[in-house]
């Protein structure tokens, strides 16, 4: 995929997964990378057949690759949703994160997406966090796993977790600030408005 110099963040979609856990970090990097391009960074999307995925709510998306046409890639980032309780039993899954763990310098989870990640042995001996009702089966899968509840994410420095949902967008947000620094990540969401003030 890396065809330039250009570095790349990966963002796996695949059926049943939580919309948002995709979306918003894509919104995220796809404002970074389409207002900064000199920062060097691209992202795309990817599923097994490159086709369309229907997510948990029913919106249904097309990744723009494969997952067989993927390679070089510097970020992933795996979502997650009820989708994740087939993938964390999944071999080729499971060995595929295990490929990209060794290539990739960053891989990044979205709510559930820790789950496979523990499945895979990527959290192994870590602090990690995940969906607040799913502490305990992250637990269950890795008891060497230190869960962080309370953390909207969790950076272990090449692996970073991150809570449910909406949570993605912070965690997306502090990999800008990390790969571009603090003053671009504030660019960044001011760009995309986000500024949370909960009206409940």
């Amino acid at each position: 995929m890396n065809t330039t110099s250009r570095r790349t963040i990966g963002i796996l979609l695949f059926d049943d997964m939580e919309e948002l856990d995709a979306i918003g970090p894509w919104e995220v990097f796809a404002w970074w990378t389409d207002h900064f391009p000199a920062d060097g960074f691209t992202v795309t999307t990817f599923s097994t057949t490159g086709g369309e995925v229907t997510c948990a709510k029913g919106l249904v998306v097309r990744a723009h690759r494969r997952v067989d046409d993927v390679s070089g890639l510097d970020v992933l980032v795996h979502p997650g949703g009820g989708g994740t309780r087939r993938l964390a039993h999944d071999k080729r899954h499971l060995s595929w994160l295990r490929d990209q763990r060794r290539s990739a310098s960053l891989m990044a989870s979205v709510c559930t997406g820790a789950i496979v990640y523990a499945a895979a042995g990527l959290l192994r001996g870590r602090p990690a966090t995940t969906y607040h009702d799913d502490f305990d089966r992250l637990r269950g899968i890795d008891p060497t796993i230190t869960v962080r509840p309370g953390e909207r994410f969790v950076d272990d420095g090449d692996v970073i977790t991150s809570a449910g949902i909406s949570a993605g967008i912070d965690m997306a947000l502090h990999i800008v600030g990390r790969l571009a620094g603090p003053r671009r990540a504030r660019q960044v969401r001011e760009g995309i408005e986000y500024d949370p003030a909960p009206p409940l």
